[in-house]
């Protein structure tokens, strides 16, 4: 193909051939390959999410904060967010099963509720996953007059 452009004389003047645009790739960069997500990074932002919310004591059930607990004190060990959290991640959607502590007082449907809405609302912002379900066993309750075992710090 050859731009001509045509003079104020009237006549033709020919230019160099015209180039067409190479196009690289096809379709928008951001489209171009699969991004997969663990089961474990959905499940550290809705323990994340679940433990903002007023009303909720601890996530899993006795016996795994006791592990929790024990797993914590060994150097290394760290905290588990994901306690209390089970996530099945497809490749567009996913469906959580959380377990929770509530603390004494509190009303357990309007704790669950908020749970429910602060996981599935920084779950689908953070994945771009859809969140089909968020099914809450809440295990146990938080007495006031329960101490929490407190971690004693030794300078030796």
């Amino acid at each position: 193909m050859t731009d001509t452009t045509i003079t104020p004389e009237g006549g033709h003047e020919s230019q160099a051939p015209a180039r067409k645009a190479t196009r690289r790739g096809g379709g928008d960069p951001g489209t171009r390959g699969r991004t997969t997500i663990a089961d474990g990074v959905v499940e550290k932002i809705a323990g994340l999410a679940a433990r903002d919310v007023v009303g909720v004591h601890a996530m899993g059930s006795g016996l795994a904060r006791t592990f929790g607990a024990v797993r914590d004190r060994v150097p290394g060990g760290g905290k588990s967010v994901t306690r209390g959290v089970k996530a099945e991640v497809g490749e567009v959607q996913t469906a959580l099963d959380l377990e929770i502590v509530v603390d004494y007082g509190v009303a357990i449907a309007d704790v669950a509720r908020a749970v429910r809405e602060n996981v599935i609302a920084a779950v689908e912002r953070m994945t771009g996953l859809e969140v089909v379900e968020v099914n809450i066993a809440v295990s146990d309750v938080k007495l006031p007059e329960e101490e929490e075992e407190e971690t004693e710090l030794r300078i030796q």
